[in-house]
């Protein structure tokens, strides 16, 4: 019966499919996330999960059964941290099921580590709840983010005119978020210390700017702007409707998203020298290492077929910001043995944090999905991981990059023999003998 509850909470909408709109556990998304938690005065339990896990899963009924029990009392929520990735992110969270406690300072909030059980999770949430009520009794102020949407540098909301649009936006490499706004609209003005604050928050990734449709009524009428406020987001050429929410973390996780789904992808590039191998692994979190049969073993088409694969790969994660390279089998064997690569044999894999000099190795099938189930591991923060032998990155041999055609085994010197004597040879080798 427990194993049924799992599967009948998986295949249920709400909660992003794994609780039921039923089960009291309350869907968070970064639309919500600040109103209905950081704003609010309510303690609340979140849990972090993803749908595919296997622990997530089995804790269904124990947190559906707390989240019944805390009716009225806690609130109890539910973020799908596969699909969004950024609120996962801006809380630390790297593996699943992660809970959390927000309780009297909703910007600390509290880490779970309790058993997983109705009772466990209860418990926890009404100590959260009774010392939220001593510190109010004693006059302590709660931590919430409250309404003001906080304090920004007003410079950092570029001022957009319909003189300056089309270079400054529509021309421009940069992505950007713009308020179409009216100067008498009152929900202009709430909106205009949240819009602040996030265009500090984003300075660097997403440009913010503000155009007054009452006087620039030109590109005010080009994007059909009918209410203010209007926020409109531009990247290249592209323009799409904000559909987000109105609170300065709203913007700041719609905008990473879109800019993390901007992205370009990586591309693979072959390890030639010590340059190419720090680019990818020095300046990214972590850099993915293929080291791929010689080319007399993997003619041409099957290293661009590997090298295919890694790329399709790498645009599925290139939101990780990861550096990619490879190299032939052999080419650099300092490396293969700082990595421990090879004694399973080619093509092999591993994935390496250069500032920590820690490395996991593929054990499972050098194949899309082989592959790919590795490094959803590693995006994680799983899978088991051996520091690099010698604790640092060993010097790269310099090698010339590969010209893209089939190998070929070197030719054999003809040998002339036209200028020896065989008769000569013979008396040598039976005096020899």
């Amino acid at each position: 019966m427990r194993i049924l509850a799992v599967i009948c909470a998986v295949v249920v909408g709400g909660a992003s499919a794994l609780y039921s709109p039923s089960s009291g556990v309350i869907d968070l998304t970064p639309a919500n996330f600040q109103r209905e938690v950081i704003n609010s005065d309510e303690v609340w339990i979140v849990e972090f999960f993803a749908p595919w896990c296997g622990h997530c899963q089995q804790l269904v009924p124990e947190y559906q059964k707390a989240a019944q029990a805390l009716k009225g009392v806690v609130k109890v929520g539910g973020v799908n941290a596969d699909e969004h990735k950024s609120l996962a992110g801006q809380y630390g969270v790297r593996g699943f099921p992660t809970i959390k406690i927000f309780g009297l300072d909703k910007k600390k909030p509290e880490d779970y580590n309790g058993q997983r059980s109705a009772q466990g999770i209860v418990d926890a949430g009404l100590k959260a709840a009774r010392e939220k009520v001593h510190a109010q009794l004693s006059g302590k102020k709660s931590g919430g983010g409250g309404s003001s949407g906080g304090s920004g540098n007003a410079d950092d909301v570029l001022e957009l005119t319909d003189s300056n649009f089309e270079k400054m936006v529509l021309k421009s490499d940069d992505m950007w978020l713009v308020e179409f706004f009216a100067p008498w609209c009152g929900h202009c003005r709430n909106l205009a210390p949240h819009w602040q604050k996030a265009a500090t928050e984003l300075k660097g990734k997403v440009k913010l700017g503000a155009l007054d449709a009452t006087v620039h009524t030109v590109m005010a009428s080009r994007y059909g702007v009918q209410g203010y406020p209007t926020i409109k987001f531009f990247n290249k050429g592209d323009v799409e409707d904000y559909d987000g929410g109105r609170t300065a973390s709203d913007i700041v996780a719609w905008a990473n998203d879109k800019a993390a789904a901007n992205v370009e992808p990586p591309e693979v590039k072959q390890i030639v020298d010590d340059e190419s191998l720090d680019s990818a692994c020095k300046e990214h979190p972590i850099c993915i290492i293929a080291i791929l049969p010689h080319i007399l073993d993997c003619q041409s088409e099957c290293r661009n077929d590997f090298i295919s694969m890694l790329t399709k790969l790498g645009d599925k994660y290139k939101q990780k910001m990861w550096g990619w390279v490879w190299s032939e089998a052999m080419a650099q064997p300092d490396l293969e043995q700082a990595l421990d690569i090879g004694g399973f044999g080619y093509p092999a894999l591993a994935a390496l944090n250069a500032k920590k000099m820690q490395f996991a190795l593929l054990k499972g099938s050098f194949s899309d999905s082989g592959i790919n189930e590795f490094l959803r591991d590693i995006s994680f923060g799983r899978g088991r991981t051996a520091p690099v032998r010698g604790a640092k990155l060993p010097s790269v041999s310099k090698v010339e990059p590969w010209d893209g055609k089939d190998g070929a085994l070197p030719e054999e010197e003809d040998i002339d023999l036209s200028d020896v004597d065989l008769d000569d040879v013979d008396e040598t080798t039976k005096t020899e003998l």
